[in-house]
Order: structure tokens, then sequence, then C-alpha cells
């Protein structure tokens, strides 16, 4: 049996292809059209889903539109005649197109699935899907945490087996995503893209607003159910997350636009709502056990808070947490397909994985070989590139690294990196500035090798963290001792605070991956060998794109990357190109998109 699984016309769309029960593809949209966050039908992402030569029996979409339209009405009902405008404006779209989205399916699907086989779950049961049944686990409390799906935007369903029920909901508008995002929107970024920034930036801060947050926007119980207080927001009716009356809450100031400075007292926001967020996960982590569940399994664009993850992690409150590395709506893909197999067709479970989450599209050494001769880039093939990565990253310079199948997710994993020397003092700050053209207060992230793990970040025992989805403190025996005398905000950066300062954030936390080789032997063996010269296990690992371009896919994408910013030495495959050897070539250059 086999299912295409689709997800689109929101953001992040994506598709994904089971093969009776086991998954063999998945990747995003915009990784083809070099759309950022690409909303559109996944046409490309489909196309190479068929590619792998399973022409699909069923076709599952990851939300019920219907749904979502009866949200819509009873929402604007409810706060009638607030939000009129925002109400016309959806009206002739949804009248339009989504009303009618099977139809659309079935036009964009012609030649691929009869309509009547288009089947359709609901949201957060995609998402649910998605983190149970590549677990491993035969049982577990299963939490997805969002904006919104069609009415849900916290549920707690169990998995047991092949069998998955959702058992409780938090519905709109009462939302920790949309909490999150409100005050994202209110620092200066973009929602639904700039909340790893805000998570970034929480460090930097002391949570001196959390307690304000509590007493007046969110009510939270100890088993962490939520109402927020919709006085203080304007998504629901309105063209913004927030209104005055928030502003109010923090002493009249207006939403910071986003040319304008982060102030100190941005950076105490970020780390308010951060705290907030890390209780109420924490408190709903604690219900779950509380009903009898040893293992939970997270999805949801929430579970992508790798601080929240890391804190829940360390709470010790589980045997063991999964969390799906395309916890966003691009998973949802992949778990509409999982759904429609055991739900809606009866699969029997299987040994699903997600194969290290290398799940997009590979090429081989000929077909990397022809591509770059094509765009005139100049590179030798090497029987042994790694030793040129090792030295290249032992020099001080950043490395663009391409193997294999590209990630499925907003994490590079190793597979479409860009990496450099953790111990390197001046790689953070080069690697925002010079390389990723981003704001200079982001953190690195550190891959590790997983034997060493425990050793250099406290805590990283057990299963790890393979998907680069929970922080964890560098270990006390690894630490400097720093001191921020005079020293505030981001120029905390200037401090170096352990023997890998290149990823260590201001408060010591690291967001690791840890690399076993099962699935990307030849990542873990560069990090073998790295160790094997410097004695560190750690390489920092970031996504091989600049600020306002998604991940590269294909080698022409990596070459006009690295031709684009100053990554020093690129690797693809077995082929070894240094800047030094190349051409300038202005046309390859994409043009820059503010994030």
């Amino acid at each position: 049996m086999n299912i295409l699984g689709i997800s689109a016309y929101y953001h992040d769309s994506a598709a994904a292809l089971i093969v009776d029960g086991e998954i063999v593809a998945a990747a995003q949209e915009e990784r083809f059209t070099r759309k950022r966050h690409d909303p559109a039908f996944p046409a490309q992402a489909v196309q190479y889903c068929l590619e792998q030569g399973f022409a699909p029996d069923y076709v599952a979409f990851y939300d019920k539109p219907l749904l979502k339209f009866e949200r819509l009405l009873e929402t604007y009902l409810a706060f009638a005649p607030r939000g009129l405008r925002s109400f016309t404006m959806a009206m002739p779209v949804w009248i339009r197109e989504k009303l009618f989205q099977k139809d659309l399916l079935a036009g964009e699907l012609k030649g691929i699935v009869k309509p009547e086989n288009i089947l359709f779950a609901e949201h957060h049961l995609s998402h649910a899907a998605s983190a149970f049944y590549p677990s491993g686990f035969d049982r577990a409390g299963v939490l997805t945490m969002d904006g919104v799906g069609e009415w849900a935007t916290t549920s707690v369903a169990v998995g047991d087996g092949a069998s998955l029920r959702i058992e409780r909901e938090i519905h709109f508008p009462h939302s920790l995503g949309l909490l999150y995002s409100a005050f994202t929107y209110y620092t200066g970024f973009r929602v639904n893209s700039g909340e790893y920034k805000l998570m970034g930036l929480a460090p930097y801060g002391e949570p001196r607003f959390a307690q304000r947050i509590l007493d007046n926007l969110i009510d939270l119980k100890q088993d962490g159910s939520f109402r927020l207080d919709m006085r203080y927001f304007d998504y629901a009716t309105g063209l913004t997350m927030t209104n005055r009356a928030f502003d109010g809450l923090f002493d009249g100031r207006p939403p910071r636009k986003p040319e304008e400075p982060i102030t100190q007292t941005h950076m105490d926001l970020a780390s308010s709502i951060q705290a907030v967020l890390d209780e109420a996960v924490l408190r709903l982590g604690k219900n779950v056990a509380k009903q009898g569940h040893r293992k939970l399994c997270l999805a949801g664009g929430v579970a992508l808070n790798c601080v929240a993850n890391g804190k829940l992690q360390r709470a010790g409150i589980f045997d063991d947490i999964w969390i799906q590395p395309a916890s966003g709506d691009a998973g949802g893909a992949l778990g509409a397909a999982l759904c429609a197999y055991h739900r809606h067709l009866g699969g029997v479970k299987r040994g699903t994985t997600m194969k290290g989450a290398y799940l997009g599209p590979s090429f081989t050494q000929q077909d990397i070989e022809a591509r770059l001769l094509q765009i005139g880039a100049r590179f030798t093939v090497q029987a042994d590139p790694l030793a040129a990565c090792v030295d290249a990253l032992q020099a001080g310079k950043a490395v663009g690294w391409f193997q294999g199948r590209m990630e499925f997710g907003p994490r590079a994993l190793g597979a479409r990196s860009i990496l450099g020397d953790p111990r390197n003092v001046n790689m953070q700050s080069d690697l925002n500035l010079k390389v990723k053209f981003r704001e200079s207060f982001r953190p690195f992230a550190p891959s590790v090798l997983a034997e060493d793990a425990a050793e250099w970040f406290d805590g990283c025992t057990g299963s790890g963290s393979p998907f680069m989805l929970m922080t964890f403190p560098v270990a006390s025996g690894k630490r400097l001792e720093a001191v921020d005398a005079g020293l505030f905000g981001i120029d905390k950066l200037k401090m170096p605070r352990s023997e890998i300062p290149a990823v260590t954030h201001v408060d010591w936390s690291a967001r690791v991956q840890t690399v076993d080789g099962v699935w990307n032997p030849r990542y873990r063996e560069l990090l073998e060998r790295f160790k094997a010269q410097t004695g560190c296990p750690v390489l920092v690992n970031t996504s091989f794109n600049v600020r306002g371009e998604p991940i590269v896919c294909t080698p022409e994408d990596a070459f006009r990357c690295f031709m684009s910013s100053d990554i020093e030495l690129l690797c693809i495959g077995d082929c070894i190109l240094p800047k030094e050897d190349q051409d300038p070539a202005p046309a390859l250059k994409p043009e820059f998109v503010p994030d």
C-alpha cells in the first residue's frame, strides 16, 4: 500500500511517501522552489516522491478544511462586530479555494490518484501520527502543541500498537504557540519564522516579566491546561498578534519594528516568555506522565523549541522522549500518510523509522561532477576528501558540507551543513556576520559523537539528541570562568565560556546533535577524524543557507550559496572546491531576501 502525504496552503508545504507503512521519502517544497516557507501546493516535492518508483494508491491531506472554516465562522460570530476587516479579507479566499479544497487537490493530483482516494486527517492527529509511529515505542503518550489546527491548539493522544487516539484537547483561541508568536511579533521578528530568534535571544535577558505574563496573559493550571485573556491579543479578529492593551502591560511600548535596535527590554521579554513556555510544557508533560505513560512523543511547532524540550527531558519524568524532527506543518504531510495507513486502511504497525531524517534527494558522484562542470565550478575529485575538510576546519575555515540525502525538517543534521571548529573564539561571530548574514546574537549548534556527548554536555545521555531538538548545559568540566562585569546583553558574547566557545550560549547551553553514524556514516567519520587530530569530538553545525533562503537542496544551490558567502571550502560528495580556485560568478549569486 503506497500513500502520499501532503501538507499545503498555510506555510511549509511538503510531501511524504510511505510504502507498506515504511517511510520512503519526504521533503519540503521550499527546498525546490527556493521560496522560504513556501505554502503552495508541493508540486516539486510530490514529483520527488513519485520519482522513488511507487505509484500512490491513496493521497492523505494533513487537515480538514471544512473544520477550519467552521472555526473561522464561529470565531467571527463570537467576537462580532470585532474582526469584520479580517473576516472580509479571508472570505474570498475561502469561497474561491479552500471550501473546495478536495476539488483543488484532485486537479493538482490528476493522473496520480483518483479523487475518491484522497483522504483527510485532522491536523493534530496528523502531528501525533508523525511522532508516534516513527518513534519505535509500542506505547506512549503523545503531546502536540502548535498555533492552531482546525480547533485544537494543544492535544494529548495515546499511541498503543497501531492504535492512536486523541484523548484531550485545548481549543483556539487559547494557544501556547500563538502566545509565543505574539511575543515574536512584539519583539520585532516575523511570525512563523522568527520564533527561533526569540528563543536564541532569551538567554541574554532576565525573566523579569514572567510573573506579569502569568498574572495577566495566561491562566496556567497545575495540570498544564490554560486559558489566555483575549483582551490583550488581536490574532483572533484582527490583522496583528497583539493590541494596545498588550502594549500597556509592558509600559506602553509599541511592537519593535524589524529595523529598530534590540534593547535589554526585548531580551528580558524573550527570557520571560521562554520561562513561561518552559513551565507550561513541563506541567503538560507531568500530567501525561500521571496518566501512566513512561514514554512521550512530541510534535507540533512548539516541539521545535529545543530549550523547553531539554528542560522536559532533564526533569526525568519519562524513560524516553522522541520528537518528530519535522514537528511543524511540513511533518503533517508524513503524519497524514501514516494516519491514513494505520487508522483508515488498517495497516499493521511496523518498525517504521525516520532513517535519521535523511529522506530528501541525493545525487550520485557522476551527477555531482556533471552539475558542477555545467555551472563553471572548479573542483578536484579526491580519494580522501575528509582530510581536506579536517585540515580546513583546523585552520579556522568555514566548510560547506553536502553529502547524501537531504534532511527533512528545519535542522541541518550533517547532510546540508556549514561546519566550523567550535574551539575557535571567532567562529560564532564570523559565521553569523560573514557566512549566514544574520543577527550577531544567534547561537550555533554542536554536533558531537554520541559516545562523547555525556562528557561534554550535562544530562545528554540515553538516546541523546539525534535531531538537534534539545538543549543541554555544557559540562562543568569543560567550562571556563566567565566574568561578565560591565557586559550586558549581546556584549556577553565577547566572553568565551567554555573549551568550545563557538557553540556555548551565554547561559552555557547548547542545542546538541548526537551522531551515532547509523544513517550518516560519512559525517560520523568526519567527527572521528577531527577528534583524532584535535582531541575534540565536536563540530559547529549550522544549516547550509544564508539568511532569507531555504537550506540548499542541489549541488547548484550549494555552489551558489558558497559563492555568495564567506564559506572558504566546499565539499560535495568527493569533490573539493576551495574558494580561491573559483572564478567570480555574479550570475550565480542569489538575490538577498531579508528575513
